[in-house]
């Protein structure tokens, strides 16, 4: 199967400006690509992945990828997919994200070899123009009617839009044309809410009197229930560790519904369609052993953490589910219970019923003693029903963290 085919099978063909014709470029030898991402927070989301993964798709079928990342166009901030113009960020720190978002994405990439891929920042050039550059040199390649017809723009005209992100367009068709110049690159991937820039992209690149170059767009993954992907009750799913911690990442990924892992499969994992092939047949035959969430969580969590956070994040999960909590080490601790309620237990000791009390786990002592007897607590995984029992710093797991379990999955941590 050509990597065109790979890419079709896995759901991640949206559009292309000419795909007979890209498949006739590939055909021929590699090819250099790029894909831009502009800091916008201190870490990658989840969602930036697919393109993350994208690139090194292409890298491992002999191509060159570029990572650009949006140092200069970071500063304006893209109108697509936005309904109201983004905040603007003090220029320290989209320098600061920017560096994160590179050292973020290079674990993914291969930089040495005969395809080695590039890292590059738009600043570089962007920062060094001149509004009268701008305006001469490029602006004249863009009529207004035409930039008003692309979505990104036609989509905010009513709620309104600022020339700042009207811009966005021209600058990011600038990013092509450098790369296009300086690095041979003749395709732009990214996804579809990206189409109208990327066209914007090529047309300027031909207008210019450049060759044919391409662009390529893959869909938007969303969650079973239609809303964006990546999002979570506690908020976005992170590709940093110290924002979302491995544990947590594990745990996005093995909660999986049966109707939308085979997908995830086939998009955020480099494995083969047989062996995907194999999970989805597990997926219909016997779908309560979720082999298939716990193959997409390990590959994940392993490609974006490593395999010894991996290795963690299952032992956590292992640990929580078969009550075995003193296997944890603190960290692990940490991660498992990082966003549960949390009290601080200032005496040396505390009888039970009073801490189930001052650590919130029930309001009142009547409803303590009535959990207590009907052996709805456990203290470490360990089922209490003794109402006299008290409770000391020697009784901490690592003499740190008491773990409080009340009735199935209601946890509370004591320190």
């Amino acid at each position: 199967m050509d990597l065109l085919d790979d890419l079709a099978w896995r759901g991640l063909l949206y559009q292309v400006t000419d795909h007979e014709a890209l498949a006739k470029r590939l055909e021929q030898g590699p090819i250099s690509l790029y894909c831009g991402f502009d800091p916008t927070a201190d870490s990658l989301g989840v969602g930036n992945l697919v393109q993350i993964l994208l690139l090194r798709r292409f890298q491992e079928a002999g191509h060159r990828p570029i990572a650009l990342v949006g140092g200069g166009t970071g500063l304006i901030g893209d109108p697509g997919g936005k309904t109201a113009e983004r905040q603007l960020q003090a220029k320290e720190t989209v320098v600061e994200w920017a560096a994160g978002f590179g050292q973020q994405i290079a674990r993914f990439l291969k930089f040495d070899g005969d395809n080695a891929a590039r890292m590059v920042n738009n600043l570089d050039w962007l920062g060094e123009m001149s509004a009268i550059d701008l305006l001469r040199d490029v602006g004249k390649h863009f009529p207004v009617p035409y930039m008003l017809a692309k979505d990104s723009v036609a989509s905010r005209l009513e709620s309104g839009i600022s020339y700042t992100e009207f811009s966005y367009m021209v600058l990011q068709s600038y990013d092509f044309l450098q790369l296009h110049q300086r690095e041979g690159c003749e395709l732009q991937i990214g996804g579809s809410d990206q189409w109208g820039n990327i066209t914007a992209g090529s047309d300027f690149i031909r207008r210019s009197g450049g060759s044919q170059v391409y662009g390529l767009t893959c869909p938007l993954v969303t969650q079973a229930d239609g809303t964006k992907f990546g999002k979570t009750e506690a908020g976005n799913v992170w590709l940093g560790a110290d924002r979302t911690s491995p544990y947590e990442f594990y745990q996005f990924w093995i909660n999986a519904p049966d109707a939308s892992v085979v997908d995830y499969l086939k998009v955020f994992t480099l494995k083969s369609r047989e062996e995907i092939e194999a999970l989805a047949a597990s997926v219909e035959s016997d779908p309560g052993k979720r082999e298939a969430q716990r193959a997409l969580a390990e590959s994940v969590t392993a490609l974006v953490h490593g395999e010894e956070a991996c290795r963690k994040a299952e032992k956590i999960s292992r640990a929580l589910f078969y009550g075995e909590l003193k296997e944890l080490e603190v960290d692990e601790i940490q991660q498992g219970f990082g966003d549960v309620p949390t009290w601080s237990m200032g005496e040396a000791e505390l009888g039970l019923v009073d801490l189930l009390v001052n650590a919130g786990v029930v309001k009142a002592k009547r409803q303590a003693r009535e959990d207590i007897k009907n052996g709805a607590i456990y203290l470490n995984g360990d089922r209490c029903t003794d109402l006299d029992r008290v409770v000391r710093k020697a009784d901490g797991l690592h003499g740190q963290y008491v773990v409080i379990r009340r009735g199935k999955n209601k946890y509370f941590l004591v320190q």
